[in-house]
């Protein structure tokens, strides 16, 4: 019965975490990007962020937590280590791309459609944006993996 509640636990923060991940970067990043001008289209998206990795570091924690007792439970097994560890990674690129790379972007953000912008802020910003973006496929794929694995081992 705790196992139960245990895989269930697991499995609201995976289908949450991936399912916003994908509601973002599939539906509302582009569409605001095709519908507002740009320089508000990159408030609201700096607006959703905060909450965006909020929403990633308490569901991939969660992620971690189940996937860890369910190892635990299991005698490690394969599949729950490897979801661990995948999912431990997940976590901390996530970390790192709303914890680091976020803020710097964010302070760079509303000059970046100054008449007078320097190409270094531009550059600076482009860098850390591609950073962001390559972190959040990274994790993306990530995700995905662990569903893969979890299938396998969520059978009753």
């Amino acid at each position: 019965m705790a196992t139960g509640v245990v895989k269930w636990l697991f499995l609201i923060g995976l289908t949450v975490w991936l399912g916003g991940m994908l509601f973002f970067s599939v539906v509302v990043a582009p569409l605001l990007f095709r519908t507002l001008p740009v320089a508000q289209a990159g408030m609201a998206v700096g607006a959703i962020f905060p909450w965006y990795y909020t929403v990633g570091y308490v569901c991939e924690g969660l992620v971690v937590a189940t996937s860890v007792v369910l190892a635990v439970v299991t005698r490690g097994s394969r599949r729950w280590v490897g979801v661990a560890v995948v999912a431990a990674a997940t976590l901390g690129a996530t970390l790192y791309a709303g914890l680091a790379i976020q803020p710097r972007a964010a302070a760079l953000r509303p000059g970046l459609h100054a008449p007078d912008v320097s190409p270094a802020v531009r550059m600076e910003f482009d860098r850390l944006h591609r950073s962001a973006v390559q972190l959040n496929g990274a994790v993306l794929l990530g995700g995905l993996g662990i569903s893969v694995l979890a299938a396998g081992a969520l059978r009753p």
